[in-house]
């Protein structure tokens, strides 16, 4: 019997970070990069895979900041399974505790760490190797129309990116709005919507 990942909350609440347990032997290594149940039970409401995603980047690209517009939303698990990156979360909930806060998790090929974020929670990273790629677990497919994006390199928010040389991003990614310009446009959703939404979840998952 293996171990079940750790899966242990970030400041940032609804942000999860699961650090697999890696078995090695002479053939490489083996581990469970997560088990339904134990994240159903942690997040309250069942984790559904409605979309899978891979992006392959060169170095010192650097992707989002991203989130999805509520409804329909879009929890990720996200994991770096070739290369390295530094992987990012932001608070983009209006109201929240830790709105605009931000959380680092360091993630590459040989650990298999991952992170979870709820519906609202923002996502980007910077890639530190070549042909880095990343996998997404989407609870919802992607609508176009739907996606959040906010400026990764807003000083108010300001992730210590370490950027040595600008890095490689889309037109879209660098044209982005800042967190307060994201806010008067009325781009984010609020704490108290995703709060409702995660109640919904979960009383959907009590009835079915």
């Amino acid at each position: 019997m293996f171990d079940a990942a750790r899966v242990t909350e970030t400041k940032i609440k609804g942000a999860y970070r699961i650090v697999p347990n890696k078995y090695p032997d002479r053939r490489g290594s083996f581990y469970e990069a997560f088990r339904a149940e134990i994240l159903t039970e942690i997040i309250g409401y069942p984790f559904t895979v409605g979309q899978a995603n891979y992006s392959v980047s060169c170095r010192n690209t650097m992707r989002g900041i991203h989130s999805t517009s509520l409804a329909p939303g879009q929890a990720k698990l996200v994991t770096c399974v070739r290369g390295a990156v530094l992987d990012v979360a932001v608070d983009l909930r209006v109201g929240s505790p830790t709105f605009g806060t931000y959380e680092i998790t360091p993630q590459d090929e040989e650990s298999g760490t991952a992170v979870y974020l709820a519906d609202g929670i923002g996502h980007a990273f910077l890639t530190l190797t070549d042909d880095a790629c990343m996998n997404y677990l989407c609870s919802e497919a992607y609508i176009p129309g739907t996606m959040i994006e906010v400026n990764p390199l807003d000083p108010d928010i300001g992730i210590p990116w370490g950027l040595e040389e600008p890095p490689v991003m889309s037109e879209k990614d660098a044209a982005a709005p800042t967190l307060a310009e994201a806010v008067s446009l009325g781009m984010l959703p609020t704490y108290e919507e995703c709060l409702a939404h995660y109640e919904a979840l979960r009383q959907r998952s009590t009835k079915g």
